[in-house]
């Protein structure tokens, strides 16, 4: 990861867990306390190299060890009590954005939830917009303040779901917001492609991450029958979704926007 390039991620439900530009002037600070002063333009010189390689092309030996502790630490509180926006929430959305500096070059937004796994007439109501919240508002929110941000040659990348491309039983909610999420992709292409701007989507499968493990043990399902439905006859992995996210962020996707890349172990094919 670039983290010069002020990339804001967030997990799966929906809190930030790193922003690149926030990245760099929490380990200026932490280095300060060590009694090492660095410009912020000296650390992103050396941002994409691992954080223990930074360390050591910056710093004499034996302080490598004593730093990376802390900044590892300080790091964590830091985005903990000051850096935690739900991206369904408009105001700290925005302060996040205003944080992150005046121009973002890559947007991913991977957060989601399942929320409800009961048909239509079973949904509660709260479950259902919960599902649109996360899903599609969070997605809306995150590209509604990074677009005014982002330069020619910038890209999005929305995490949907093939449960928005074919029925799955048990996820109405989650089905229709992940759906909206591939229409609101192809709707932002068309709109930003004369700024430059390309927007796709990734749409994967079942994937082995613990968001499966909290589907087996707290709703009953099973990992057997999770992997007896797909044609490959295993789950994808959460590195198999990276490498296509990672595709269509970069230069090498130059020509696709508004598209679908599915990730699925041929489900949808089937």
């Amino acid at each position: 990861m670039t983290i010069g390039h002020s990339l804001v991620i967030f997990d799966v439900e929906g809190t930030l867990v790193d922003s690149s530009a926030l990245t760099l002037r929490c380990w200026q600070e932490t280095l300060q306390a060590f009694g090492f002063e660095f410009p912020l333009a000296t650390l992103q010189r050396h941002s994409g190299q691992d954080p223990h390689d930074m360390l050591h092309a910056l710093l004499p030996g034996p302080h490598v060890t004593r730093v990376v502790p802390r900044l590892i630490e300080a790091q964590g509180r830091r985005f903990r009590d000051e850096y935690l926006p739900h991206v369904r929430a408009f105001p700290e959305v925005r302060a996040l954005f205003e944080a992150v500096g005046p121009e973002v070059h890559i947007l991913v937004n991977c957060a989601g939830v399942l929320a409800s796994t009961a048909r239509a007439p079973e949904i509660a109501l709260e479950h259902w917009e919960k599902a649109f919240a996360v899903n599609a508002r969070g997605t809306f929110l995150c590209c509604k303040h990074a677009l005014p941000r982002m330069p020619r040659g910038a890209a999005i990348v929305n995490v949907a779901s093939v449960a928005g491309i074919v029925g799955v039983p048990n996820r109405a909610a989650y089905s229709a917001s992940k759906g909206a999420v591939i229409s609101f992709t192809r709707a932002l292409a068309v709109d930003h492609v004369t700024d430059g701007i390309r927007v796709n989507c990734v749409c994967p499968g079942t994937i082995d991450t613990p968001w499966i493990d909290r589907v087996v043990d707290e709703l009953g399902e099973s990992r057997d029958a999770l992997v007896a439905r797909q044609p490959l006859g295993r789950l994808g992995t959460p590195d198999e979704v990276a490498e296509a996210v990672v595709y269509l962020a970069s230069d090498r996707a130059a020509f696709a926007t508004g598209s679908q890349l599915v990730v699925d172990g041929g489900r949808t094919a089937a």
